[in-house]
């Protein structure tokens, strides 16, 4: 299977919402990447229910959310019913990470873990590396689009797809920040095979986003 690429809706033109969606329903093997923050965890505050339960109406692909928030306990029920495939949270954000995982698998088809740049991928203990479904690097500090990739993420990408062969793991290693056609192939390399990009996608020329897509691919 290829590479899936999940573009981040935090770079669309709000003000077409829906226009960009379609357009990007005409592309195949896509997740549709939502940042939602609460201006605690992240400084920034972003879209909520109202706005994923139209968005879950147009879209074609499978919704891919990033919790960026202090109780990703709470935002587990508030938004169970809005077409969510993947609940991704940050370990930082967490205290029984057990418990909430089991909880998240008993809602929602997928279920990840986040990490910021700076904790590495050794706080993870070996047996929830083999519950998860996904584990989301982050390559930029989370909260702001734009942001340069931080080089030293390639190698926590190896480290983790050496897990996943030493250990029989099935979990999508995914990268989010800084993301383009010069630094998608090394982390593809590494053994990244989920991949956000969101200004790249979305800056493109004519709104021509397969092009840039297939670029990252």
């Amino acid at each position: 299977m290829s590479v899936i690429i999940s573009p981040s809706l935090l770079s669309v033109n709000f003000l077409e919402l829906k226009t960009e969606i379609e357009r990007l329903n005409q592309i195949d093997n896509l997740w549709l990447h939502l940042d939602i923050m609460d201006a605690h965890f992240v400084p920034n505050l972003t879209f909520g229910e109202p706005v994923l339960n139209k968005v879950k109406t147009v879209s074609k692909h499978k919704l891919d959310a990033h919790f960026m928030v202090t109780d990703p306990d709470f935002f587990a029920d508030n938004f169970k019913d809005v077409g969510l495939h993947n609940f991704t949270f940050h370990w930082e954000a967490v205290t029984h990470h057990d418990r909430l995982i089991s909880k998240l698998k008993s809602i929602y088809p997928s279920v990840g873990i986040s990490l910021n740049p700076s904790t590495p991928v050794s706080v993870i203990p070996h047996y929830l590396l083999k519950k998860i479904d996904l584990i989301l690097l982050m390559s930029v500090n989370p909260g702001f689009g734009g942001q340069k990739f931080i080089p030293e993420i390639t190698d926590k990408v190896k480290e983790l797809a050496q897990f996943k062969k030493d250990h029989g793991a099935h979990f999508q290693i995914q990268v989010d920040g800084g993301i383009n056609d010069q630094i998608a192939p090394s982390l593809i390399q590494a053994g990244a095979n989920n991949l956000v990009a969101g200004s790249y996608i979305f800056s493109a020329p004519q709104n021509d986003y397969l092009s840039r897509i297939n670029k990252i691919r």
